[in-house]
């Protein structure tokens, strides 16, 4: 899989990639953050990176609690 996306060394020491998937959503976000998005699409892409780190719950706490003070 890391011939198919190459992936960056800073991503690699960042990020837990132990399947094949996890290189594919990283190959795949890198597409998407090539193409011109829109805000909130690019907060998705964020959001989604963050979902590769260890520790992923509270980069999506943070994000929810974002979405909740927008809301109130």
């Amino acid at each position: 899989m890391t011939k198919r996306f190459p992936i960056r060394l800073a991503d690699r020491k960042r990020y837990v990639l132990s399947t094949d998937q996890d290189y594919e959503i990283l190959g795949k976000i890198y597409q998407l953050e090539k193409m011109k998005l829109s805000d909130n699409d690019k907060a998705l892409v964020k959001l989604v990176r963050t979902q590769l780190e260890h520790h992923w719950r509270a980069p999506i706490l943070k994000f929810i609690n974002q979405l909740l003070k927008k809301r109130q």
